[in-house]
């Protein structure tokens, strides 16, 4: 697993470079904002959280369609699909894992950079950076499943964003509450926070299940 782990890094950092374009897309994204609203640094300051987590959402989308698709090119995808139900589930979590550790934790990183971008106090930035902590591998897990389906697909890129944005929503919407709630009162952080984690380690433990029965039937 830990050179599984090392292969699929080494992968994502040679094709295409999935960190840095992850990065960059982000940027975009949230540098485009004041230039639409105006120079008004309390609305800024305001939408910021919200602003980092839809750009955070759409970047860790990013590369999820090559998740599967250097295994597919080289035939071992039908080798993996071959080994017995529980190998397979933790080949997909470390897979899913060196995708979040490629695309997901660069995001986090760049997070404080960008708060100052929207004039973001440092008690808003820091929940920021721990709701994506804790939100950003559930993209991965689920997103994991996304590209089991379409990996068979010559042009299965698009339809991977489109299967995994609308379960990604309740992450965005319980992400932005916890990050609103720790800039307003300490006491309100805790609940969506906890429901937040609760979701993501519902779906690291559903995702690579789920991904693993797409991966057998498509080999099927």
């Amino acid at each position: 697993m830990r050179a599984l782990l090392k292969r699929d890094l080494a992968i994502a950092t040679r094709s295409g470079g999935a960190a840095m374009l992850g990065v960059l897309f982000f940027l975009a994204v949230v540098a485009v904002i004041p230039f639409g609203i105006g120079p008004d640094l309390n609305l800024l300051a305001r939408i910021g959280p919200a602003i980092l987590w839809i750009g955070a959402l759409l970047a860790s989308l990013l590369g999820l369609d090559r998740l599967f698709q250097a295994d597919r090119e080289d035939g071992s995808l039908d080798m993996l699909a071959m080994q017995d139900w529980f190998s397979l589930v933790l080949t997909v979590f470390v897979k899913s894992l060196a995708h979040w550790l490629a695309t997901g934790l660069p995001l986090v990183l760049a997070a404080p950079l960008l708060g100052l971008l929207m004039n973001m106090s440092a008690i808003s930035t820091g929940a920021v950076m721990l709701t994506l902590l804790v939100g950003t591998p559930a993209i991965s897990f689920i997103g994991a499943v996304g590209a089991a389906v379409a990996v068979a697909l010559p042009r299965g890129g698009l339809l991977v964003s489109i299967l995994i944005l609308p379960l990604a929503i309740p992450i965005l919407i319980f992400g932005v509450s916890a990050s609103y709630a720790a800039v307003t009162d300490p006491d309100p952080f805790w609940p969506p926070f906890m429901i937040l984690s609760a979701i993501a380690l519902f779906f690291a433990a559903l995702g690579p299940v789920a991904s693993a029965a797409a991966l057998k039937g498509a080999a099927d």
